[in-house]
């Protein structure tokens, strides 16, 4: 099959796709329009997150038979338009789920401890204790919201840490343990002292947090996003943090990632989260790690492998 890689992978996907036979151009530094003007002729387009493959691309590739993803989430592609083309869309959700874990752990010990502040000040001179003082994760109640691959992970690295663990899934039951519970949105909004969410974007979850739903928790709670910046809507977030509905909040991502290009209005809302002493921002590297980068490589040679030879 003739493979179209249009971004950043490691090198074994590569490899791994020559070795067998296929005919692989690697075009790493792709603009949209080299994309378009290599597409005909291609069997496999493999993309990350810049590439939209809307129905332009998908009209274009007219011989696509599949488009993979390098990552997690398919938010990037049409996914109407290419079942209706025939096309198999996949992914490597499974291979950056431990880093998001990780990371989603990280910064809810940074949030609750005060660690970025704290660190910032005491490379000023600046040593304040009572002011930094924390509080501790034992005793308190995790909501995950989207218990796929990467908010089972996030579970599994807080079922050491002394809190009790709420997940809440609508299309995946049966998974409660004596780790975690399987769970509704009424319990959440009654016992939740953090909320992370770990779904994928699309028309249901687009503002899945939004004031209304803000106002239903009985507490106030702490807010982790490392799922997709639209998830939650920035607006309301806002409001309820300068309301003391959210305590806090750590965001791997945002509703416009490209800061370069923001409106008056979304440079107003950045500039308030980036000035926060409770709020954390990180640039979308929840699961970008040096391990996920050659493991989703490796998850998706093995599927695009599998699939060849059907099509």
């Amino acid at each position: 099959m003739n493979i179209i890689i249009v971004d950043d992978v490691h090198e074994l996907l590569i490899e791994g796709l020559s070795e067998v036979g296929h005919n692989v151009l690697y075009l790493p530094n792709a603009t949209r329009q080299d994309i378009l003007a290599h597409l005909p002729g291609m069997h496999v387009l493999v993309i990350r997150t810049k590439t939209q493959v809307d129905k332009e691309v998908l009209r274009i590739g007219s011989d696509l038979k599949i488009v993979a993803r390098a990552g997690a989430g398919l938010d990037n592609i049409d996914l109407e338009e290419a079942e209706a083309k025939g096309i198999y869309c996949i992914n490597a959700g499974e291979a950056n789920s431990d880093a998001v874990g990780e990371h989603a752990l990280g910064l809810l010990l940074m949030l609750f401890n005060n660690l970025g502040r704290a660190h910032n000040e005491v490379k000023e001179g600046i040593w304040l204790r009572e002011e930094n003082r924390g509080i501790e994760l034992a005793g308190k109640t995790v909501a995950i919201i989207g218990y796929g691959n990467t908010g089972s992970a996030f579970a599994r690295k807080l079922s050491g840490m002394g809190v009790k663990i709420l997940a809440y899934d609508k299309y995946v039951s049966g998974f409660g343990n004596e780790m975690v519970k399987e769970s509704t949105w009424e319990e959440i909004y009654t016992q939740a002292d953090v909320l992370s969410f770990h779904v994928p974007l699309t028309t249901e979850t687009t503002y899945y947090l939004d004031e209304a739903r803000i106002e239903k928790f009985k507490k106030k709670f702490w807010l982790l996003n490392l799922s997709r910046g639209k998830v939650v809507k920035t607006k309301s977030v806002i409001e309820a943090i300068k309301n003391e509905k959210i305590a806090g909040c750590a965001l791997d991502v945002l509703e416009n990632e490209n800061l370069k290009n923001l409106n008056m209005d979304e440079k107003e809302d950045f500039m308030f989260m980036a000035r926060h002493k409770k709020v954390i921002l990180t640039p979308h590297i929840g699961g970008w790690t040096k391990e996920s980068y050659h493991k989703i490589s490796s998850v998706l040679l093995d599927k695009l492998l599998t699939f060849s030879p059907k099509n």
